[in-house]
């Protein structure tokens, strides 16, 4: 079994590396041809290394791969060019048999992706100009064709490794055996985890300015439906969805694939093509919304979000509320979790006296160093039990609120032990079986699969039997 410990570690190591490559490799935009050692030659990188049913992997795509690497700092130094064709090949196989499975991804769906991307790289650059010389790239055009390729191969690989593992389940048994068949010096160590619970106060905000939103949402639509303007004009200009903005309010939606909260959704999929919804709420802010296409259980629809201003004297006033309840526990006249029931404007944490749920993981438990490091360093210097002075967070749309925290329970360095542990065991025995799952899919689709590898590459020694010897 130490033989199988080490393993599982190595493969969670390599699944790290692997989605560097991909995302890093496969989002390059180096140079073109140059020359790397191959063997003991130095070869031209200008020839096919290998094909995978309707996909061809160029010498100069793994090229691509190393230069952008390089280019982001990350060691390449052992990294062999066999291990990078490898790991390209399998991409193509997964995204040859999405395509064969019929698992589709909308082109529009693909092009909303570039569009954050694009936005996302402008942010971090300062211009799109700056971005095509960073990426050596002639023109936007040409680089948002060469994204939308590489979105779309990521995106149906990414389909079709979900769905080999999508009905993949574990029972408490197996959870049990593979605890079992790990030999004690072998056993997994967690680290420090914290348990939180918050109150959270949101200023209140007047019906005036709730009513000005409202009505400038009605203006939007007005102009849209009455004097033919552009809805995704009107998106770029003024809506406050920083993900959509760039893309004037685009996004795509599946029905059996929720992306979004249940007020979007419902508008979404209750609009007939070229409808445009009344001003609707979330926790976001107001909407509109239109449906551009609607595509069996995929609908394409642009929206425009519009938050309320914070008058800064109902901020204060929040803060005040904040502090009389943070002093009244403090004095035992309340509990936290009575507090957070009665008080907090969190929907998420308040039916559970505010305890906070670790997105990644689906628990309550927090390990300390791979927390948020907003909430990290919110958290950090509190002792057990301790409640945190009011805290003043901002959204990415802007929307100001106040919170108090308290570490309800905290887990030190510990030897994974099956009863304390459970869910986290769970999760890397289920991680287990559907890597076994993926394994085994590939290994029969190989050699279902058309492949071919050039004759530069023939000594490589893959984790899989590309050559099908």
């Amino acid at each position: 079994m130490q033989y199988r410990q080490k393993n599982l570690n190595y493969t969670a190591s390599q699944i790290v590396f692997f989605f560097t490559v991909f995302v890093y490799g496969l989002q390059s935009f180096a140079q073109g041809p140059s020359e790397f050692s191959v063997g003991s030659e130095r070869t031209k990188i200008d020839g096919v290394s290998a094909v995978v049913g309707d996909y061809v992997i160029l010498d100069s795509d793994i090229d691509k791969t190393i230069a952008d690497m390089q280019s982001q700092g990350i060691p390449t130094k052992g990294i062999e060019r066999c291990q990078l064709l490898g790991k390209l090949m399998e991409d193509k196989l997964y995204a040859h048999h999405a395509v064969q499975d019929s698992l589709e991804i909308s082109d529009s769906e693909v092009y909303s992706y570039v569009d954050q991307s694009i936005e996302y790289f402008t942010e971090q650059l300062g211009s799109i100009e700056k971005v095509l010389e960073f990426y050596n790239k002639p023109d936007e055009f040409s680089f948002r064709e060469q994204l939308f390729e590489i979105n779309k191969l990521q995106k149906l690989a990414s389909l079709m490794q979900s769905d080999i593992v999508s009905k993949i389940e574990i029972t408490p048994e197996e959870v049990r055996a593979f605890f079992d068949e790990i030999p004690a010096d072998e056993l997994p160590v967690f680290g420090t985890e914290i348990e939180l619970s918050q109150i959270v106060i949101e200023p209140k905000i007047k019906d005036e300015e709730t009513q000005r939103v409202v009505e400038k949402l009605k203006d939007f639509k007005n102009d849209v439906e009455e004097k033919g303007l552009s809805f995704a004009s009107k998106a770029i200009l003024y809506s406050q969805d920083p993900g959509s903005r760039s893309s004037g309010g685009k996004y795509t939606l599946h029905r059996k694939r929720p992306r979004m909260v249940k007020e979007f959704r419902d508008a979404a999929f209750s609009l007939e093509e070229g409808e445009i919804s009344t001003p609707f709420k979330t926790d976001f802010g107001w909407h509109i919304l239109t449906v551009d296409k609607i595509r069996g259980q995929q609908v394409d629809v642009r929206h425009i979000l519009l938050t309320t201003k914070v008058d800064p004297l109902q901020l204060e006033e929040s803060k005040k509320n904040l502090d009389s309840i943070r002093k009244r526990i403090v004095d035992e006249e309340l509990t936290f979790r009575n507090a957070a029931y009665n008080f907090s404007n969190d929907k998420k944490t308040r039916n559970s006296g505010g305890v906070l749920i670790n997105p990644v993981t689906g628990d309550t438990r927090f390990e300390l160093t791979k927390m948020d490091p907003l909430l990290y360093n919110q958290v950090n210097k509190l002792k057990d039990g301790e409640i945190s002075m009011p805290l003043l967070e901002e959204d990415r749309s802007g929307s100001k609120k106040y919170k108090i925290i308290k570490i309800t329970n905290r887990y030190e360095e510990h030897i994974a032990d099956y009863s304390q542990d459970y869910i986290r065991i769970k999760e890397l025995a289920l991680k287990d079986k559907q890597l076994k799952a993926i394994t085994k899919w590939t290994k029969e689709k190989i050699e279902d699969t058309y492949v071919s590898i050039n004759k530069d590459y023939k000594n490589c020694v893959f984790s899989n039997n590309w050559s099908k010897k």
